[in-house]
């Protein structure tokens, strides 16, 4: 199981169970894993204080805090984003499963636990999260700003680069998470809907920063979606452009997508802003070019970028 005969795995067993501890601990040594024990769920967020494990193996029934619940704390208060969680119990209906995976478990095994399942088991998870976690380190050395986030727009994980945008940007919520704010969650889901779209389907601004875009990458799981922060180049509305009008930056923006027959819906999906929010852009652009109409200051936008051709 060991790939590196230097590193000894690292497993975290939590059960309440002393006889499915001794059991899991004898077979995870006999396998070259170094065994940490935990009888509850309190006992398994103070290990993990301490020393990050390579996999925890938890049952879902234990007395005070449950598995499901000890899992979501691991992965949300612990930090334990990557590490696999393979969950044990007798428990076998469907619903049980369904709550072990949603909780954030990565496997289900019920009990009586076969050893040789259960390490096969292991050897593929571990396998599984040395591919990611070699992935991402890839992407951070590239110096890539990625980052994946669920339907409903909250940030799973992101590359240190994105991070960094992220924090200057975005409020963590109650639950100290970062969340995409509106409407980025509606953009999303119309990305996703035009994948074999324009690549301005595929972007939006990044509310909050006038320099940022999202691009939709793709989907990574059943509710994973890999986007791109990007810096605006300025190579489509250069701040000349904007200037020379005498707009803001997203007023030119807002002026850039009209030009090109957008309706005012439309706009709002691919800067990320709302209907109401276009139609204040659209009036003080209309006031400052002094035209009454989107047609005019469509004309007058055409002529500007000539100018510049």
């Amino acid at each position: 199981m060991i790939t590196d005969p230097k590193k000894r795995d690292v497993a975290l067993v939590v059960d309440d169970s002393p006889e499915t501890l001794r059991l899991l601990t004898d077979a995870l040594d006999g396998a070259g894993m170094t065994v940490m024990v935990a009888l509850d769920g309190a006992s398994a967020m103070r290990i993990v204080d301490q020393i990050t494990p390579d996999i925890v193996l938890m049952d879902a029934v234990m007395p005070g805090m449950d598995g499901f619940e000890t899992c979501r704390r691991l992965k949300r208060d612990a930090g334990l984003d990557n590490v696999p969680i393979i969950f044990m119990t007798g428990l076998a209906e469907t619903e049980h499963i369904v709550r072990g995976l949603e909780a954030g478990g990565v496997d289900y095994v019920t009990k009586p636990i076969a050893i040789e399942e259960m390490l096969a088991r292991i050897r593929v998870h571990l396998a599984n999260a040395r591919l990611t976690q070699s992935a991402r380190a890839a992407l951070d050395v590239s110096g890539r700003y990625l980052l994946a986030v669920n339907d409903a727009g909250k940030i799973m994980w992101a590359t240190p680069q994105a991070q960094k945008l992220l924090a200057d940007t975005l409020a963590a919520d109650a639950d100290d998470d970062f969340v995409l704010p509106d409407p980025m969650p509606q953009w999303l889901d119309q990305a996703q809907k035009n994948k074999a779209g324009s690549k301005a389907a595929l972007m939006a601004a990044f509310p909050g920063s006038e320099q940022l875009r999202l691009q939709y990458m793709g989907k990574l799981g059943p509710n994973e979606f890999l986007l791109r922060l990007a810096k605006d180049s300025g190579a489509d509305t250069p701040a000349e452009f904007s200037s020379e009008l005498g707009l803001t930056t997203r007023e030119g923006e807002v002026l850039q997508w009209l030009s090109k027959g957008k309706t005012n819906r439309d706009i709002a999906q691919i800067l990320g802003l709302s209907p109401r929010t276009v139609d204040k852009h659209l009036e003080q652009i209309y006031s400052k070019l002094g035209v009454e109409n989107r047609t005019a200051a469509a004309a007058i936008a055409v002529n500007a970028k000539n100018r510049k051709l």
